[in-house]
């Protein structure tokens, strides 16, 4: 142990290599092993490159087993070891396929949640987390004991600093409405680019990739508005075009969290999304944020080209937004939240 008062925490995820709970899995657990007076922590991770080379650069001490399918018997015994080798007091298993393999032993078993999923991965967990208050009431609706199911929210990389990076191609007097997201049918954005008929002038930018390319490039040729939307893949590092967009859109059918109203409200950018389950828990309807209906590219339109049109209104939305990333979604109080956690959850 690192300090006298260090509370053990294993981080357990087996999850994808790109993805919103596996980014803030690699967040949290650069910054608990920061904070080494306060946390030791072990990461155990699905073998996979990017990630192991990303938290061993920033000295996360690192496991890799396998996670595999109904053959693999070898990931369970050799995670118990691991287990008992470090001796947590606390281990967070993120996701099903982690919480199906960590084993129950002398630690707390706590089941992360970034998702309304199947709860019988989980039966065995001493305590369930969730990141939005909505996961935790269903979790409650589920039977799940409300003394044993505690809300810890995701916190975001604060782009409050960053210097803008307006892409080449967006012409400098353009406004630059941005999107941040893999292209899935789940982020709707078949429901933005043609919703981007109502913005006449606004350049789209959609920062992703995925199985839905060919049909949104597609669309937005149907739309005629081909010439203003702009698909460049992934990109690494998004704090710059935080920085430089007028306003972010977060469109989703399905969204429980959407981290990127929360990247959105570090960096002080007016902010556009649905009302669905995260974004309508995390944004105040025309003080922090601009709710619309689903599935309507009308609506959605409409209210981006009011933002645009009203800079002082745009402004007064991005500084809000600030302010409630600074109280409840930055570093501080977050880890104060997760540390808290750690130091007084007991087995069931």
């Amino acid at each position: 142990m690192t300090g006298a008062q260090a509370v053990r925490v294993a981080h357990v995820m087996a999850g994808a290599p790109m993805g919103g709970a596996e980014a803030f899995f690699e967040r949290l657990c650069v910054a608990q092993s920061a904070r080494h007076e306060q946390t030791d922590v072990l990461s155990v991770i699905r073998r996979e490159a990017g990630r192991a080379a990303r938290l061993r650069g920033q000295a996360v001490p690192l496991r890799q087993l396998r996670f595999g399918g109904a053959l693999d018997v070898l990931t369970r015994p050799r995670l118990r070891a691991a287990l008992r080798r470090f001796d947590p007091r606390v281990v967070v298993a993120w996701m099903n396929r982690a919480a199906r393999f960590t084993p129950v032993g002398p630690w707390v078993v706590a089941g992360r949640l970034g998702g309304f999923y199947d709860l019988g991965y989980y039966r065995h967990c001493d305590h369930l987390i969730g990141n939005t208050r909505g996961i935790v009431r269903w979790l409650g609706e589920q039977g799940w004991p409300a003394e044993r199911a505690h809300y810890l929210p995701n916190f975001a990389t604060d782009f409050g600093d960053v210097a803008p990076a307006r892409p080449d191609f967006v012409p400098a007097s353009a406004p630059l409405v941005l999107a941040l997201g893999r292209l899935h049918t789940n982020k709707a954005f078949d429901v933005l680019i043609p919703a981007m008929r109502r913005v006449p002038g606004a350049h789209l930018v959609i920062a992703g990739e995925g199985p839905e390319r060919v049909a949104l490039e597609l669309l937005a040729r149907q739309a005629d508005v081909a010439a203003r939307v702009h698909l460049p893949g992934w990109v690494q590092e998004t704090g710059g075009l935080l920085a430089a967009c007028d306003v972010l859109i977060c469109p989703s059918r399905h969204e429980p969290l959407g981290n990127v109203v929360i990247e959105a409200f570090s960096a002080a950018r007016p902010v556009v999304a649905s009302r669905i389950q995260g974004p309508a828990e995390l944004i105040r309807s025309g003080q922090d944020g601009v709710l619309v209906p689903p599935e309507d590219p009308d609506a959605l339109g409409d209210a981006i080209a009011s933002v645009l049109e009203d800079r002082g209104f745009a402004a007064q939305l991005g500084l809000a937004g600030r302010a409630r990333f600074e109280a409840e979604f930055a570093s501080a109080p977050v880890l104060a939240q997760w540390q808290h956690f750690l130091e007084t959850a007991e087995k069931a």
